[in-house]
């Protein structure tokens, strides 16, 4: 998103960018940080739809509004574009486009957590999505002599995770704890895990 109609925006951790059904004029792409987006039931609940990090666009509704809020987990930076010059930039329009297929993906895998999962399953798919290249297609574990551990650093509190997926912060923490105690995990920070054993973790997502 490199036209010269774009506009750098600055954000700090928990700022609201927009709220659902604001006027959607723009059109936003991170540059660095993380975003959840988000929408509120009449009773005040909230479900957090999705997370996003760099490169990620999102503000792109179907209709004239935002369908959904949008808010910075950490400090981030943001790039925007009005809605309209999308029309007249067309190599925006592929970027666009590939970012929503890759978008749609997601979504299908967050309709199967949240409708047919069990809360361990829930939890593990949320800590999975962190570790790069592993759990695909075609995965073949770690390399011949390599340990199987990665470090993940988490931008969401235990709400934000338990509004993610669909559970109450206790039964987050409890599986949390469950994990830690199976010896999956270690909890070295309030926002940061160290998965001990990446295949088994991969196991409890139930993908396989």
């Amino acid at each position: 998103m490199n036209s010269v109609n774009t506009k750098i925006c600055r954000f700090a951790q928990h700022d609201v960018i927009f709220y659902e059904g604001d006027m959607a004029d723009r059109v936003f792409e991170i540059v660095e940080g993380a975003v959840m987006l988000y929408k509120l039931l009449p009773d005040g609940r909230r479900q957090v739809v999705e997370m996003l990090g760099p490169q990620a666009l999102f503000g792109i509704p179907a209709h004239g509004i935002y369908d959904c809020a949008a808010e910075t987990l950490v400090p981030t930076v943001l790039r925007s574009l009005r809605r309209r010059d999308l029309e007249e930039q067309m190599d925006l329009q592929q970027h666009i486009t590939r970012c929503l297929l890759s978008q749609m993906e997601r979504l299908h895998d967050h309709a199967v957590l949240l409708g047919r999962k069990s809360a361990t399953e829930r939890v593990a798919s949320f800590l999975f999505r962190f570790v790069a290249n592993r759990g695909g297609v075609g995965c073949t574990g770690p390399g011949k002599g390599e340990v199987d551990e990665e470090t993940v650093r988490l931008n969401m509190t235990r709400q934000e995770i338990a509004d993610f997926l669909g559970l109450t912060i206790e039964t987050v923490s409890r599986v949390f704890s469950d994990m830690k105690r199976r010896g999956v995990i270690c909890i070295e920070k309030t926002d940061q895990i160290r998965i001990n054993n990446v295949c088994g973790l991969c196991h409890l997502t139930g993908a396989h």
